[in-house]
This record gives C-alpha cells, sequence and structure tokens, in this order.
C-alpha cells in the first residue's frame, strides 16, 4: 500500500547547511544593529563637532540644548555603542 516516497527538497534559504554539508556562519542581528549604530554614530559626530564650533543663530532650539550640545554627545554615544556591538557580535569571530 505504500507508493513512491515523494522527492521533497529544501528551499535553500531554509537550510544553513552549504552545498558540502557544513553549518554556515549565521549573523547575528546584533551586528546589523551595532553597524547601523555605529554608521548613524559616525554621522552625528562630525555634525555635532562642527555645531559646537558654529553654532547656529537662527535654529529654532531651547537655549538649554544649546549649551548641552546635543548632537555631540549622542554622536559619541552611539558610536561608542555601535562600535561595542559590532565588534563583540562580528560574524567569523570564531
Amino acid at each position: 500500500m505504500s507508493g513512491p516516497e515523494p522527492n521533497v527538497t529544501k528551499h535553500p534559504a531554509s537550510s544553513d547547511l552549504d552545498p558540502q554539508g557544513k553549518h554556515s556562519p549565521r549573523l547575528s542581528i546584533w551586528f546589523f544593529v551595532g553597524a547601523l549604530c555605529l554608521m548613524y554614530g559616525l554621522v552625528l559626530l562630525p555634525v555635532g563637532v562642527y555645531q559646537w564650533h558654529h553654532p547656529s543663530e537662527t535654529e529654532l532650539q531651547l537655549p538649554l540644548l544649546l549649551t548641552l550640545h546635543t548632537t555631540f554627545w549622542w554622536g559619541l554615544l552611539m558610536t561608542v555603542f555601535g562600535g561595542f556591538y559590532a565588534v563583540r557580535f562580528r560574524p567569523g569571530k570564531g
């Protein structure tokens, strides 16, 4: 009563095996989170340095925010955070 067995193959994207049958390395989502934060931080940091030395007089901000230099500090924080996560969760670290 048993008929021919169906030829079922998995879609290549659904398996973590490479053609030689070995497990391919998986990328952590935290690596991408770190890389994205690092990129944002590397953009914000020089903008914050520029704004610190060349404050805009026409920008509508609270006076407190102008003295805190929030763009610089957020850029520094995101660069450090993103650099840590990008290095900590980098692919192929062995």
